[in-house]
């Protein structure tokens, strides 16, 4: 697992942000070029899709619903053949059901432990007879101790108790091959959704692989690839093809939306591997290096028995997909709050700011956000002027451009309320690195080597730097360093605690008015 701390990975490579942005001409010329593939939306990409992930609850899911219709079927046809030959009832059909029940979550819990719910598992040729013989035989004896245990062995039906074995073991035969059936032809049909990806990497190692391998055996799909240029004698750290490909997988990556950046590069080639590391690093998508052709043509001997996939984390995201959705709950959830809880405020605000002078309330400027993607932010508009553009001047102390209204609203940070719509959007986050204006990301992107890291969370309306008193105007290049530094520090140790905790410092910092202007 890579550490959190981005400045521990080695050194910098600087990465221009403004560099990175899409630029349609050149991609075209490197599509016509033929070093990016580009893979179009066919109908299969119109279709429902069934997430990879999920493929295994399916089948688990699958096999607990055969083993408890089975311990049903079993019971009742036991006790219909019971009363018409002793004309006797005998209802133990509940205790027959709740068996039924304990052994499907026994089952799929021996399964899973076992591996047999992988996707590997599910994709080989190979016959689970075997498997499902120990699995349900594990599965027989948990019962029959647990029934000895608890001292209700007698309320069972022997009968009915064998039927049920029989049948369930029958029913997990057809479940084991009707789902291997059912996944092949999903797969093929493009009805199966892996994490999408970009991949990037040498000629021949693509070549090597396809989307359908990228698929079964890593729960990948590529959304593209990327091809580095035969020239190698140039340096991968100087301007040349190499550098290029780099920053249109980047550029792909990021307009199409990818989960991750796929390597696929000969793990011999360690140099190339290290120098692409570091290049990406500008990129908060997580970096996988792919087994290389030899590795993989050992993986597929027989006599060699794998366990896990051999591909390498080469960089984590910055948080996981849980911490991810729970920092997006804590937004949402506050955000709707203090719309509700403010709503007086901003509409007093709003025409406040209407009867002071002419213009809009709301001041709209783009900003950068998570992967640099583009945003609009919201702002109430507190000056005279409303710019947007490749020339934008920082507020300054006693600015005359801010309204009469707008010095109220910028000293107490209200103008900041109407980006609670942008939390809700998804744009921006309750807490992260404040955004800037894009000149001003260009400009600093081009001074500070780390400034393009600031991106790889979602910006927020408040944050660790603004906390520890880098708010307001940037005039040295030494004050934004410092703002940046607390951004990274916020990034490589981030909690719910350490949100709370600045969203409370936060309200103290609002009475304090430092640099608020």
């Amino acid at each position: 697992m890579i550490p959190r701390n981005l400045a521990s990975t080695g050194p910098a490579e600087k990465l221009d942000a403004g560099h990175l942005m899409p630029d349609i001409a050149a991609l075209r010329a490197w599509r016509e070029s033929g070093q990016v593939v580009d893979r179009k939306l066919d109908s299969k990409d119109q279709k429902f899709k069934v997430p990879y992930a999920a493929l295994r609850y399916v089948l688990a899911l699958t096999d607990s619903v055969f083993i408890v219709v089975a311990s049903f079927i079993g019971s009742s046809v036991y006790q219909s053949v019971y009363q018409f030959f002793a004309n006797h009832t005998s209802d133990h059909s509940d205790l027959d059901l709740g068996a039924g029940i304990v052994a499907a979550v026994l089952y799929v819990l021996i399964g899973q432990s076992a591996g047999f719910y992988d996707l590997g598992a599910v994709f080989s040729t190979r016959r689970d007879i075997k498997k499902i013989l120990v699995q349900w035989a594990l599965v027989s004896l948990v019962l029959t101790l647990l029934a000895f245990l608890m001292k209700v062995g007698a309320g069972f039906s022997r009968g009915s108790i064998i039927c049920f074995a029989t049948l369930a073991l029958v029913l997990l035969f057809v479940s084991r091959s009707l789902a291997k059936r059912w996944v092949r032809e999903a797969v093929a049909d493009g009805r199966v959704q892996g994490r999408r990806i970009v991949l990037l990497g040498s000629r021949d190692e693509l070549a090597s692989i396809s989307a359908g391998d990228l698929l079964q055996r890593y729960g990948l799909s590529e959304i593209d690839r990327v091809s580095f240029a035969m020239d190698k004698s140039k340096n991968l750290a100087m301007g040349n093809p190499e550098s290029d490909s780099l920053e249109h997988a980047v550029t792909i990556a990021r307009e199409r939306c990818a989960d991750e950046i796929v390597l696929a590069l000969p793990w011999s080639d360690t140099r190339k591997i290290e120098l692409v590391r570091d290049r990406l690093r500008a990129s908060p998508l997580p970096i996988e290096l792919l087994p290389d052709r030899r590795i993989r043509s050992l993986a597929e001997n027989p006599s060699f028995r794998l366990k896990n996939s051999l591909s390498i984390e080469v960089q984590r995201g910055p948080l996981t997909r849980l911490e991810q959705f729970s920092k997006r709950c804590v937004d949402v959830v506050g955000a709707a709050i203090g719309l509700v809880a403010l709503s007086p405020l901003m509409l007093l605000s709003a025409v406040a700011i209407k009867l002071d002078s002419v213009g809009p309330v709301l001041f709209r400027q783009r900003r950068n956000g998570f992967n640099i993607q583009p945003f609009v932010i919201f702002k109430f508009r507190t000056m005279s002027v409303m710019e947007d553009g490749s020339d934008v001047q920082q507020v300054k102390k006693s600015d005359p451009r801010v309204t009469s209204i707008g010095k109220v609203l910028r000293k107490t940070s209200i103008d900041e309320l109407p980006q609670l719509f942008n939390v809700l959007r998804g744009d921006m986050s309750l807490v992260g690195p404040r955004p800037h204006a894009l000149a001003h990301d260009n400009h600093y992107g081009d001074l500070l080597s780390e400034y393009a890291f600031r991106h790889h969370v979602k910006p927020g309306i408040t944050g660790w730097a603004q906390v520890r008193g880098y708010r307001g105007e940037t005039a040295r290049v030494e004050q934004m360093k410092g703002r940046v530094d607390c951004d990274l520090w916020y990034i490589n140790n981030w909690s719910l605690v350490l949100d709370f905790k600045i969203l409370a410092l936060t309200c103290i910092e609002l009475m304090r008015r430092r640099n608020a202007y």
